[in-house]
């Protein structure tokens, strides 16, 4: 093996696990705080019709409780309003304590009793991000978990038409896909919250079920939106510590401009601003007391259920996961208050900036701000304030002369950690005559209150984002003198998710006071994934630079709000970060990578077989390997296929062929097209085809080293149990055996799980494998003790050309040179297709997990998406078990046969990327031929 390949695949592997760290570990800590049961959680099941007990045996359906009202709920006689908790992907129904708990602590400050009745379903917590066959199965259940769950409240006069569902991760899809079912009545559920749900597409899609409930889903969603304008859906990301599933798949796939479904990220949301990760997304109190108070907030007073109007929905999502403007919902405006009732409360404001710190004693106090002079130089008003009372605090006074006559202006403002903003555009009050700002404390709670007029232009700044390729070596700097309260920066061309910066801003004040914090927020105005950053004045702050979606077209940029201290002066340094942009690569496009990897392997059984072709020997694993990594025989094909798709006569001819659509790298914006299989699809740029390909060889070589010391070293432990062999032919099978062998686990497939038996299949051929290794030590052991005069004549008798070499060696003893080069180019053809079988091994892995969990509820797997596949690969795996460099070499196939790998590669990365169960179809149609080299 050549350094220089050992090198170049070593500082691969070192740019892939630089990218896996930053994925993995690349984001701030986890700053939600812990939710805490105050009492015992019990879970009181609810019993269901013994037909769908019997149907769906593994599932089941709780009810929430603590202390007393577990007691009080015993005989499930309920009048509250039902909320039901979907756990995700090997997700426990007992995940719903953390919303179940705080409910319960929020019932007990409000008024008239009421208060909400979480249940919770047990999907067996089974793996269905992964297996698809269970999707519809849980949407069933939860059907009828939902009219279990209503027949609890027959016995009030008003009792509830609906239930509130809460989805976390797959859980969300499955609350979205009831709407499929036939015989659904839409009005049981008109409200729904998920949390890290992939709505767009899969994380991984390894089956075919999976898609095709995603399909299903999606069509009904966008193709009858209007009969579901009616259900309310809020969709919440966790943002960058959620590397299992990423915040641009948690986007609702709606037509555009339907008002009743949201979808943003934990960051943006008011009083959380956190990132979390996919389980804590569950439990984090910020989230979690968003949650509840919207529920609440949502609960009719009159008939103790949960609203029904889309408009008060709309209403208490927006006031709690949008813009919660400090203020309780449904505020009625407080009573005017006339300039000559209390004169020496009232201040006429006339410079352009207010600075005001309440003192310790209680006082009404109230500040006026003309607009009449200040219209024609200023653009903006802009207040800011550190007493996060909900109340109002900002009046715009119609009369000239007096207050009398005000309109609240408060349900603008704008909560932030550390204070309310309200930025008001002057342009908007022309009714206006004057601005009122209230700073009272009559509590005697001190606070700070700023205020100023602005100039918008003259406050935004633009700064352009330094190149991806730049690798962080070049910076773009801005310079803000800060003589105002905000700054907004413009970045330019920073709008593609492959893009990652580190922006840097630093804040120096010359005269050292007590100020309030700075805040920077990352805006996104295509998506709700804004972030904020509090800093202290002065101080060096560091802003993660990345994008969860891509821009949509004709939208603005990305902008970087700086709330600052006066007086004070901003240096803002934005550089691109290799490592990030890696990380935003593989959080992105990682499924490309296995799909390489395979075509890596696939290749090098390729140059396997030419080498047996040509010389009839088997070339070193390692080098095969290597010499998998040809971008030029497969990206430029695949490239010249796009191209020629955008030819009307090529797609005229693509689907006289019946072939499916193309699969591009996954979409990165939330407005996008499909495929017919329900996946979003984006172009990407073409360059990073070829990084993908170094990636996905640079695994398949390490893991092909990796795959021969696990070989040798069980090698020596099952060595004492083995006889010595120094036959090519250890580990093989008679005809007999292995035509029982066969059947029996086509059988065995049929009857319980396909992976099952394509998993004893492959450990079948990794046995041969073994064996071979034994093999070829004790025959290196054996040559070395042997005679000197042995290995002279041997050496001599390997003299000639290969075809010589070939014929003299089939004569040769059993205990020779020649016999022992055999076994080795036996047993690097078999390690390669070892390494090889292991991917469809892989890929089944989530049906075989799914089977054994559900083992004592159906000893079938049903619908098992491995049986089309199951009898096929079973009869190559064992076929090739037989299989030699000598019976290869004699066949009449061979040439056609190591003709075949390269389009299978060509067609894997054609129409694999978003569909990963393909990757096993395209092994088996290269495999196909090479099994019956050992048959012809």
């Amino acid at each position: 093996m050549k350094l220089a390949t050992v090198a170049f695949y070593g500082f691969a592997l070192g740019l892939l696990a630089v990218g896996l760290r930053e994925l993995l570990t690349g984001f701030e800590e986890n700053r939600c705080s812990m939710t805490y049961m105050f009492e015992y959680p019990e879970y009181r099941r609810v019993s269901l019709p013994r037909r769908v007990a019997r149907l769906y045996p593994a599932y089941g359906l709780y009810l929430y409780g603590e202390g007393v009202y577990a007691q009080e709920t015993r005989a499930l006689k309920l009048s509250g309003a039902p909320v039901l908790f979907l756990p995700g992907n090997a997700g426990s129904y007992k995940q719903a304590r953390s919303l179940g708990s705080v409910a319960l602590r929020k019932a007990e400050d409000m008024e008239g009793g009421l208060h909400v009745n979480v249940f919770t379903v047990d999907f067996n917590e089974e793996l269905v991000a992964l297996y698809g066959g269970s999707l519809l199965r849980q949407t069933h259940f939860l059907h009828e978990s939902i009219k279990a769950i209503l027949r609890l409240y027959k016995h009030l006069k008003t009792p509830p038409q609906s239930v509130v569902l809460v989805g976390h991760s797959m859980g969300g899809v499955v609350a979205r896909a009831l709407f499929t079912l036939p015989r659904f009545n839409t009005n049981l559920v008109s409200l729904i919250i998920t949390q890290a749900s992939p709505h767009l597409a899969p994380v991984l899609a390894l089956d075919p079920y999976l898609l095709d409930f995603y399909s299903a889903v999606r069509q009904k969603w966008v193709n009858q939106a209007r009969k579901l304008r009616n259900v309310t859906v809020l969709s919440v990301g966790g943002g960058y510590r959620d590397y299992q599933v990423r915040s641009g798949l948690t986007s609702l796939p709606c037509p555009p401009g339907d008002p009743n479904k949201l979808s943003l990220v934990a960051t943006a949301v008011p009083r959380t601003w956190v990132s979390t990760d996919h389980l804590s997304i569950v439990w984090c109190k910020e989230l979690v007391l968003a949650t509840v108070r919207a529920l609440f907030d949502l609960i009719n007073p009159e008939t103790r259920q949960f609203s029904v109007s889309p408009e008060k929905k709309m209403a208490v999502l927006s006031h709690h996961f949008i813009r919660h403007p400090v203020r309780m919902l449904e505020e009625t405006q407080e009573p005017s208050v006339s300039i000559s009732e209390f004169p020496e409360s009232w201040s006429e404001v006339n410079t352009l900036r207010l600075a005001y710190s309440t003192p310790k004693e209680g006082q009404v106090k109230y500040f006026l701000f003309a607009l009449s002079s200040r219209r024609k130089a200023y653009s903006h008003f802009y207040c800011r304030s550190n007493n996060l009372e909900l109340s109002s605090w900002v009046y715009g006074c119609v009369n000239a002369s007096s207050c009398v006559q005000t309109v609240d202006l408060s349900t603008a403002t704008e909560l932030l950690p550390p204070y309310k903003v309200l930025v008001l555009s002057l342009s908007n009050l022309s009714s206006v005559t004057h601005l009122l700002v209230s700073a009272s404390n009559l509590n005697g709670k001190q606070f700070t209150v700023e205020c100023e007029w602005q100039r918008r232009a003259s406050q935004t700044l633009s700064v352009p984002a330094p190149h991806v390729l730049s690798f962080g070596l070049t910076a773009s700097d801005v310079s803000v003198n800060s003589s105002g309260l905000l700054h907004i920066i413009r970045l330019q061309h920073f709008h593609q998710v492959y893009q990652a910066l580190r922006i840097h801003v630093a804040s120096q004040c010359k005269v050292h006071k007590d100020r309030l914090p700075s805040v920077y927020r990352m805006h996104v105005p295509w998506f709700g994934e804004d972030s904020l950053t509090t800093a202290s004045v002065p101080s060096v702050t560091e802003i993660s630079g990345m994008l969860h979606t891509s821009r949509p077209d004709n939208s603005s940029g990305v902008f970087l709000l700086l709330h600052t201290a006066p007086n004070c002066q901003y240096k803002v340094s934005v550089r691109t970060s290799l490592p990030r942009v890696l990380g935003q690569i593989l959080r992105f496009c990682g499924p490309m990578v296995p799909v390489y990897t395979a075509v890596t392997l696939l290749l090098a059984c390729r140059g396997q077989l030419c080498s047996i072709l040509k010389s009839r020997r088997s070339a070193d694993m390692s080098q095969a390997v290597g010499k998998g990594l040809q971008p030029h025989q497969v990206n430029l094909p695949v490239y010249i296929l796009h191209m020629l798709l955008s030819c009307s006569w090529f797609q005229d001819v693509w689907s006289v062929l019946y072939l499916p659509p193309m699969d591009a790298l996954p979409s990165t914006t939330h407005d996008m097209t499909f495929h017919e299989g329900g996946v979003p699809v984006e172009e990407w740029p073409h360059p990073l085809a070829p990084l993908f390909y170094i990636w996905g060889a640079a695994v398949a070589f390490w893991g092909s080293a990796l795959l021969r010391l696990i070989v040798r070293l069980i090698s020596l432990i099952l060595a004492p149990l083995h006889r010595p062999s120094v036959s090519r032919d250890c580990g093989t099978l008679p005809r007999r055996t292995l035509l029982l062998i066969t059947l029996s686990l086509a059988v065995l497939g049929g009857v319980s799980c396909g992976a099952l038996s394509i998993f004893a299949a492959f450990l079948l051929h990794l046995y041969r494998v073994l064996r071979l290794q034994m093999t070829e030590r004790s025959l290196s052991h054996m040559l070395n003790l042997a005679p000197r005069q042995h290995k002279e004549a041997e050496n001599g008798s390997a003299e000639g050309d290969s075809q010589s070499r070939s014929t003299e060696c089939n004569g040769a003893p059993l205990l020779s040179e020649c016999a022992l080069q055999e076994v080795r180019d036996d047993l690097q053809l078999h390690l390669c297709l070892s390494a090889l079988f292991t991917l469809p091994v892989m890929l089944i892995t989530p049906s075989l997990l799914h089977w054994v969990r559900n083992l004592r509820y159906s000893p079938q797997l049903d619908p098992d998406p491995c049986w089309p596949l199951s009898v096929p690969l079973i009869i190559v795996y064992m076929l090739l078990i037989n299989c030699n460099t000598l019976k290869l070499s004699n066949s009449k196939l061979l040439p056609l046969t190591s003709c075949i790998p390269l389009p299978m590669s060509i067609a894997m990365v054609t129409f694999s990327p978003l569909h990963l169960y393909r990757v096993s179809y395209f092994l088996l149609a290269a495999l196909v031929p090479l099994a019956s080299c050992v048959l012809l």
